[in-house]
């Protein structure tokens, strides 16, 4: 007895020393409702674990290891605040004051850490513990019993009125728990009745959390023979809608085992929720820094080596150099900033060998901190099914496209689509959110239900080109047919690239001493190259990039502005297409991602000229030329095998960047009051 008056003292000192005492006199005043008459009042108090080590190490001990004991000394104390102080005049009994105890964190120690790479196995005490995971599925927000007074059916017992029997939640109870009508009284043990009036309710929400390296099974990743398990976590109350779909979170909890007869699963009760972003080597390799070093002299040198020596291992150098480049853009560009806003580059790819492009594709996958490449068999946006959990609602599982969140969503080869799916990717593309129907009646709520789900990742795709009869592949008028692919799709994805072979049977016979090459002598450098990066390099290359912050410059802004108004101007009375303001958003996009890319933190006017090339390319692809006549492969115009490569296409990028200004002068009205002549 003496020790809980010791532990007691001790709540008493942390929560005067803490601030808690004022919160509970600021919280009570909005239960002094005289209309307001419950059986419980919930009361959540913040506990940050070392200040109470400090206070009292026994008491600490207790909360860490002990919540259950540790929440019945926060609820006496409070009980006697409340009473001494008369804060709250309906409170009788300290069985109605529910006091939640939210830490702030926990020790970081093994034995706080739940790792869900490995499910656990003991079977000791409840203790709160941390883990990190990402959210695959989610339920709508329904209702359980927060509190419930029952009464004694024995008129001549005490316990026939007042709030003698008050049944709370506890963290791993099923409801079955709290309400039930097989009570019995303490003292005459007679039937309890539930007081139905005075029953409490809170929100509710099932989540399961699973590890994020269970993504390596869904992306390009060398997959392992480890399987993952799933965690499902109970939010309540405040906590419900704090977590979307494909974000990953640090969650501070308590295991519970939940007796569902004859089954007994496992789940934890959360206690705080936080958005979490594991940590990515920020750091540019030695090799890189000094070819940084060696092609200062150029604005344009350093990206065009590294999309030049791009994915060596699938390809051989110089083959598919725009593609390269713009896979580059999309995982530099590809991040949600700290103001929660998404940046993106959605690509699509046109050519005459698929099987290339998949695995340039999947290669430039393995360097994205997520990718996820879609397969037919699986769920693209999101699924629906029946909660396992006793709540009977609306159990909402993520696709390929929310489980690559932040990252890269590799569509695939979109010939093999029907038009169905097809027209839901372009939906998804323009609206960037997908939308989920669910039924009422199916999951017992008396209305239908629609949600919607914001889609943050970048799409990748490519399409087989073909050709109509009686329309030529011309490269001035850009009449390539996009196979399958509907010109509104195309459209949608913004950047198209079309990866024409200049080189023709060269480029096969390439590719063929490539593969041969790589399949007698594996391991094998192929090519005496001065620069060899390898995949780490790459990897390391675009987590730096992506975390630059970057600032356009007035040179690059009034370039990027005078070609959108002259291009839109042109084509508008040419070929009847009106560019969109999407334009804009993916000129700044594939500048501000050619910045990132050169490791600079200032968007020049040589970053705004390569965006407007690939943007001139695709527009020209899609919608035929404009006045702004530029080659097919205006950003990769010559072979870069040698220095003197790179100096022909410095020259050639110059050419096409005044090319350019005399275009907006021509076309863009008042261009010659805000571009300097040059």
């Amino acid at each position: 007895m003496a020790d809980i008056f010791s532990l007691r003292e001790s709540v008493l000192v942390y929560l005067d020393r803490s601030g808690g005492l004022q919160k509970l006199t600021e919280d009570c005043k909005h239960f002094n409702d005289p209309q307001q008459i419950e059986a419980v009042y919930r009361f959540s108090i913040s506990v940050n674990p070392s200040d109470v080590i400090e206070v009292d190490p026994v008491l600490g001990d207790c909360v860490l290891r002990n919540p259950l004991r540790a929440t019945a000394l926060f609820q006496s104390v409070c009980f006697l605040a409340i009473k001494t102080l008369s804060l709250v005049e309906k409170i009788h009994t300290d069985s109605q004051v529910n006091v939640i105890l939210k830490l702030t964190h926990l020790p970081p120690f093994p034995e706080y850490t739940l790792d869900l790479c490995s499910f656990p196995r003991w079977y000791g005490p409840m203790r709160p513990v941390s883990m990190e995971g990402l959210v695959i599925a989610m339920t709508r927000v329904t209702k359980y019993t927060q509190g419930a007074k029952f009464l004694c059916t024995n008129d001549d017992c005490p316990c026939s009125t007042g709030f003698n029997h008050i049944r709370v939640h506890a963290p791993g109870a099923t409801e079955s728990a709290t309400v039930r009508n097989d009570f019995s009284c303490m003292i005459c043990s007679s039937p309890l009745r539930e007081d139905v009036k005075f029953r409490v309710l809170g929100d509710k929400q099932l989540v399961e959390l699973i590890h994020v390296k269970a993504l390596d099974g869904l992306s390009a990743h060398q997959q392992s023979s480890l399987r993952y398990q799933s965690v499902t976590l109970f939010l309540r109350d405040e906590l419900c809608n704090s977590v979307r779909i494909g974000r990953l979170y640090r969650v501070l909890g308590i295991p519970a085992h939940v007796h569902r007869w004859p089954n007994i699963t496992w789940s934890v009760e959360a206690n705080s929720v936080q958005p979490w972003e594991p940590e990515y080597p920020h750091k540019v390799s030695a090799s890189f820094q000094e070819l940084l070093k060696a092609t200062g002299s150029s604005p344009w040198r350093f990206s065009a080596i590294v999309a030049h020596c791009f994915a060596s291992d699938v390809v051989p150098p110089g083959l598919y150099n725009t593609l390269k480049l713009g896979l580059l853009l999309s995982l530099v560009q590809t991040r949600v900033d700290a103001n929660d806003t998404f940046h993106n580059l959605d690509l699509l790819a046109v050519t005459t060998d698929t099987l290339i492009l998949d695995r340039l594709m999947t290669y430039g996958l393995s360097l994205a901190c997520r990718g996820v490449r879609h397969k037919a068999s699986r769920e693209m946006f999101a699924s629906l099914s029946r909660d396992e959990h006793g709540a009977g609602t609306a159990n909402i599982h993520a696709g390929s496209a929310l489980l690559a969140t932040g990252g890269i969503c590799m569509l695939g080869d979109l010939g093999s689509y029907k038009k169905d799916r097809l027209d839901a990717i372009q939906s998804v593309l323009e609206s960037c959110t997908v939308s989920v129907f669910i039924p009422g009646k199916k999951y017992g709520e008396d209305a239908d239900q629609q949600l919607s789900f914001p889609v943050q990742c970048s799409f990748w795709a490519f399409a087989e080109a073909s050709q109509q009869s009686g329309r030529a592949d011309c490269a001035v008028l850009g009449t390539a047919e996009m196979g399958s692919v509907p010109m509104q799709l195309a459209d949608a994805f913004g950047l198209v690239i079309q990866c024409r072979d200049m080189l023709g049977e060269q480029a096969l016979l390439a590719q063929t001493v490539h593969t041969l090459q790589q399949a007698v002598q594996p391991g094998k450098p192929l090519y005496s190259s001065c620069w060899v990066f390898s995949t780490q390099d790459y990897q390391e290359l675009v987590a730096h990039a992506q975390s630059l912050q970057v600032e356009l410059s007035p040179g690059a802004e009034k370039i990027i502005h005078g070609y959108y108004v002259a291009s839109r101007r042109v084509r508008t009375q040419s070929h009847g297409v009106k560019m969109s303001a999407t334009s804009i958003k993916l000129l700044i996009s594939l500048a501000e991602a050619h910045c990132k890319l050169c490791l600079r933190t200032r968007v020049l006017e040589e970053d705004a000229v390569i965006a407007v090339l690939l943007c001139e390319n695709s527009v020209t692809l899609k919608h035929g030329a404009s006045a702004l006549v530029i080659p097919p492969d205006a950003v990769f115009p010559c072979d870069l095998g040698d220095v003197d490569g790179l100096h022909r296409r410095d020259m050639t990028l110059d050419e096409l960047h005044q090319n350019l200004l005399r275009f907006i002068y021509a076309y863009a009205p008042g261009a010659d009051t805000y571009i300097t002549e040059e």
